[in-house]
């Protein structure tokens, strides 16, 4: 596989990530302005749930058929790959249907147990019956993606999201008059459609592709054969998936309950969680699609080296991906550090949000490194430590949560994520140094970024002061902020062409 294929393939999914998490973005403001903090907070008690059913019905089969469908490919065994996806598809439909059951008719447990709000038992049924399509839709994506034609799973991605934003805003207005559970209802019919049609569409071009490509190929393995390899893969991928996902539920179910022992009421725990996590957690992780790009395109790059021990090739991958990462990172910092009401003005017409958005951008650094170093301890195969130090990141947040939110509400969950974050990075980058024998420059991606972007904030704010407010001055402020923090990091010698050219020139 060539350089320009994996670049070419990361650039397509990645574009697509992009596009998805500003259409996602965007359809998160168009539900806080038509259901409310506390409709936020409702659905985002679904999410947990939706995500765990992803984990176990899903994350494991997708890496595992991208996998072995490459690795059939090399050998040219095109009727293996036949067999595999089938097997895939019939293993993950099979467990997606026992999982949608459950869910259906366990829906009111579930509701008045763990997620302590009877008024999301509808629509956890009717999420129910999603998980089948979202099953089948992965598989078929891990295919395509295992054969490099990236373009299909893109803009499967892309219809999912599409039709989900336009089944809410359809359905909104007869919805949510009826109640917040109704309204809820709304949001999760989004989901469904999405699913479906997504799962529709990658479908017609499987059964298009196999009868242009692989047309009368014969299999050298047996049903039996082909079902062993799919499940060596997935079951330990989906342990880990699940593992991690499970804390990341029981981390969110606990945050309204923690809420409520601090003194809030039901329906003020729940608006401060649709706040805290359905409005300025989104804010957070949009730059990091940016990020994503070149954080993905330089795995197969850690990967390469390492395999031919490459270390001086590991070594400047690693200095000038940090250099990235912090770039992006700080600059986040000082747009939500220095700007975070007119930002929560622009997008929710809210700028009171802005007091729970300004702690939380102190986060991005670690945030976004801590993206950086999966991907690159991904590349170097220690795939084993990242399980761990998840779950241990995760521990550490939930223990957070459980003894010192009742006592000090929002800042005591920020303090919990910080700590969580610092963990994992530190012992991320221990490791990196133990391998590579490199750590990032203190200054280049440290100091230089922070000068950089507080000097760019600062003076854009004091700038506005003397102004007239609005929104359209925020938005020019911003792209200025923007403008002064890349002059600024060339100023300090921060950022060089050299860099740019290692990260996306040519090989």
């Amino acid at each position: 596989m060539s350089r320009k294929t994996v670049i070419t393939g990361t650039i397509i999914l990645t574009t697509a990530n992009l596009i998805t998490r500003c259409m996602g973005f965007f359809n998160r403001v168009y539900l806080s302005n038509a259901i409310g903090a506390e409709g936020i907070g409702l659905y985002q008690l679904i999410l947990p749930v939706y995500g765990l059913a992803w984990s176990m019905t899903s994350a494991g089969f997708t890496t595992a058929i991208s996998h072995l469908t490459a690795q059939e490919y090399i050998k040219g065994q095109k009727g293996n790959i036949i067999k595999i996806v089938r097997q895939s598809v019939f293993l993950s439909l099979v467990i997606s249907l026992c999982i949608a059951l459950l869910l259906f008719f366990g829906a009111e447990i579930i509701a008045c147990s763990l997620l302590k709000d009877t008024r999301v038992t509808y629509p956890l049924q009717l999420l129910s019956f999603a998980i089948p399509f979202m099953a089948v839709g992965s598989c078929l994506r891990g295919f395509f993606i295992g054969l490099q034609e990236n373009a299909i799973p893109a803009l499967s991605q892309v219809l999912e999201q599409t039709v989900r934003i336009l089944t809410v805003y359809f359905l909104a207005g007869f919805f949510v008059p009826l109640g917040l559970t109704y309204a809820c209802i709304a949001a999760v019919a989004g989901i469904f459609c999405g699913e479906f049609l997504s799962c529709c569409f990658t479908l017609w071009n499987y059964r298009h592709y196999k009868k242009k490509h692989f047309f009368s190929q014969k299999a050298t393995i047996s049903s039996c054969s082909a079902m062993i390899l799919v499940l060596t893969m997935s079951l330990p991928l989906s342990a880990a998936r699940i593992s991690s996902s499970l804390l990341s539920t029981v981390e969110n179910l606990m945050i309204p309950q923690q809420l409520q022992q601090y003194g809030q009421n039901t329906a003020q725990a729940l608006a401060t969680y649709g706040e805290l996590t359905g409005m300025a957690m989104p804010l957070l992780m949009l730059p990091s699609a940016c990020l994503m790009a070149a954080s993905v395109s330089l795995v197969p790059e850690i990967s390469e080296a390492n395999a031919i021990s490459q270390h001086h090739r590991i070594k400047r991958t690693v200095s000038a991906v940090f250099l990235f990462t912090s770039i992006i990172g700080f600059g986040a910092t000082a747009f939500f550090a220095v700007f975070p009401k007119e930002i929560c003005y622009i997008v929710y017409n809210r700028s009171s949000l802005g007091n729970v958005l300004f702690p939380m951008a102190f986060l991005c650094p670690l945030l976004y490194a801590q993206t950086t170093l999966n991907g690159l301890l991904n590349g170097l195969g220690k795939q084993f430590f990242l399980f761990w130090n998840s779950i241990l990141s995760s521990v550490i947040s939930i223990a957070v949560i459980w003894f010192f939110m009742p006592l000090y509400g929002i800042p005591a969950f920020i303090f919990g994520w910080f700590l969580s974050l610092l963990f994992s990075v530190c012992t991320s980058l221990f490791l990196l140094w133990k391998h590579t024998g490199t750590l990032p420059s203190f200054y280049n991606c440290f100091l230089k970024p922070s000068l950089a972007g507080g000097a760019a904030g600062l003076l854009v704010k004091y700038l506005i002061r003397i102004s007239e407010p609005s929104k359209l001055l925020f938005v020019c402020s911003l792209a200025g902020t923007g403008v002064l923090y890349i002059f600024f990091l060339f100023i300090l010698g921060c950022l060089s062409s050299k860099e740019l050219y290692f990260l996306f020139g040519k090989k």
